[in-house]
């Protein structure tokens, strides 16, 4: 039996490059499959890992009927064994259930990769439709650190090194790398403690350089 597969984690947690090494395992093995993808962070139609790996993507705006695209493609001569469905987190409620439906009425296989919650700590209308419907839902064992050392649980927004807790739930950016100047939009994976504190890598850093008070005593 076909089954819907949703693997999720904080960003850094290796998603993209499980979705690609599905892929490789699948297509190896005689397998035929599409990729698809929405906002990735090396532009349209390319499903990329931040170990530098990358492949040849769909697009899947919000208008994508999934169920449709299959259909169409089957009706046309095309064989489709399974689907790779990366980002999974901005397709819409709607897409996923075209997604389950392609699973039950085709049996074909999806496999669905994204992560649960925005910058705001609210989960993605997608995502949460994906732990409704999904036949199985695993969290990668591959754990992101906060700068603390702690299992990073939350994903935070900088603007211009900043942390917001407000603005559009979608918007582009990748991880802020160390060293580097902030980036206009980027991200950073945290512990909730300090998701909650708003206390990123450069604003602990920043305190850290404050004097110590003197030990003086009442």
């Amino acid at each position: 039996m076909a089954e819907l597969h949703f693997f999720t984690g904080t960003m850094d947690s290796g998603k993209s490059t499980l979705a690609l090494q599905t892929n490789h395992n699948h297509a190896t093995r005689g397998r035929l499959g599409r990729i698809f993808t929405s906002h990735d962070r090396a532009g349209t139609a390319t499903l990329s890992s931040r170990l530098g790996l990358f492949h040849d993507a769909l697009e899947a705006p919000e208008d994508l009927d999934f169920w449709k695209y299959v259909v169409t493609e089957l009706t046309g001569g095309a064989r489709i064994d399974y689907l790779i469905c990366d980002e999974a987190q901005f397709y819409t409620p709607l897409q996923i259930e075209q997604l389950a439906k392609v699973v039950d009425e085709l049996q074909i296989d999806v496999f669905c990769f994204g992560i649960l919650t925005d910058f705001r700590t609210r989960l993605f209308p997608g995502a949460a439709r994906l732990v409704e419907l999904a036949d199985r839902m695993q969290v990668l064992q591959v754990e992101a650190l906060c700068w603390c050392g702690e299992r990073a649980t939350h994903n935070a927004r900088t603007e211009d090194g900043v942390m917001v807790t407000e603005g559009d739930q979608v918007v582009v950016g990748d991880v802020e790398q160390t060293g580097q100047p902030p980036a206009e939009v980027a991200y950073e994976v945290l512990c909730r403690q300090h998701h909650r504190r708003k206390l990123t890598a450069a604003r602990a850093k920043a305190v850290s350089l404050v004097p110590e008070p003197l030990p003086f005593g009442d």
